[in-house]
This record gives C-alpha cells, sequence and structure tokens, in this order.
C-alpha cells in the first residue's frame, strides 16, 4: 500500500495574508507546495501536543474492555489477525482513530463471528457487505 492510499484529502481555508506567507515561503524554497507547508504545520502541531495525545491514548484504552482492539493511526484487519482473535472465547469490539482496512482476504464469515462491533473516527475501507453488517457508511 502506497503513502497516498493512506492519506486522506481535506479542505482548509486559509486567509489571503496567511496564504501570501505561506506562498512567499513556498517561492524561497522553504517548502516545495502548500501540502508540504501545511502538512509540516501538522506534524509540528501534533509534536507539541504528543504528551496530551499519549494521555488520551491511555485514557481511551483504559475506558475500552479487555475484548476491545483499539487502534490509533492506520490499522489493517487480516485473516491471521481473526484467526488468532477467534481463539479468544467472546467477539472483538473494534475501536479506534483513523483508518481501517480490512483486507479484501478475510473471510466475512469469520469476521461477522469474530468481531462484534466496529466504531472508527475516520474512515473504513472494507466491502459493502461489510460495511453494510456493521453499519458504516
Amino acid at each position: 500500500m502506497n503513502k497516498e492510499q493512506l492519506s486522506e484529502k481535506v479542505s482548509v481555508n486559509v486567509n489571503a495574508a496567511s496564504l501570501s506567507a505561506i506562498d512567499l515561503l513556498i517561492d524561497h524554497g522553504f517548502y516545495s507546495n502548500r501540502s508540504d507547508f501545511i502538512n509540516q504545520a501538522i506534524r509540528d502541531a501534533l509534536q507539541k501536543q504528543q504528551t496530551t495525545v499519549d494521555r488520551l491514548i491511555e485514557q481511551t484504552t483504559k475506558d475500552h474492555s479487555s475484548r476491545t482492539a483499539w487502534f490509533l493511526g492506520v490499522f489493517c484487519l487480516t485473516q491471521d489477525t481473526l484467526a488468532a482473535w477467534s481463539r479468544h472465547a467472546g467477539k472483538e469490539k473494534l475501536c479506534g482513530y483513523g483508518l481501517l482496512i480490512i483486507d479484501k482476504d478475510c473471510d466475512e464469515e469469520l469476521l461477522f463471528s469474530t468481531v462484534k462491533s466496529i466504531s472508527i473516527h475516520g474512515s473504513v475501507r472494507a466491502s459493502a457487505s461489510v460495511k453494510e453488517y456493521y453499519g458504516i457508511k
């Protein structure tokens, strides 16, 4: 999976003065384009907030039961993961923030019998039947 497939497009409104300053930096070689500037600004802001992010991750994982698979970022659910989960008693809940990819080779019957629910703040890449089963739009 390439980097572009793991990206999401977002729209941002930027006032003319800020955009002019960004363009000036681009024209003088500090950034290759507007996306490069915006991505660097996001990385810098997240780095400044890393302690808060870590605390929120710890708090969120504590709030979920032991039968919950929780992630932040990108999670690819594979047939091997499903097989491992199916060996445990009970059903998993899958929760997270980011991009969930349910591999097209996953056996849907095993998925439905192993994963109780899916709750993602972000996006899910899965077959239409999987999305329908879990009520994902």
